[in-house]
């Protein structure tokens, strides 16, 4: 997304605009005594793929479990239950 924004609003919000720009791809156009005077612009092409609106199309795009993979469930609490318990308190802290 490309927005243009006075130098004004970007001195005052840099850091969030920092984060739109590393984590959403966005782009700004500073102006300046109302012309462009700098751009906004991520150095390496965004990573990330979907934004969190997306997450429910992915979920619904995964495989799903039929009603014949009844052991699963039991499958999965026999793993869980197979696994060390881990101390109450770590001798770190």
């Amino acid at each position: 997304m490309l927005t243009a924004i006075s130098s004004t609003e970007a001195v005052r919000n840099f850091s969030e605009l920092l984060n739109n720009i590393k984590y959403r791809g966005d782009r700004y156009t500073v102006i300046r005594g109302g012309k462009p005077a700098a751009s906004l612009v991520p150095v390496e092409p965004s990573s990330m793929c979907a934004t969190l609106a997306d997450l429910r199309k992915i979920v619904q795009t995964l495989p799903h479990l039929d009603i014949s993979d009844s052991t699963f469930e039991a499958d999965v609490m026999a793993a869980a239950n197979s696994q060390p318990f881990m101390p109450k308190a770590l001798s770190w802290e």
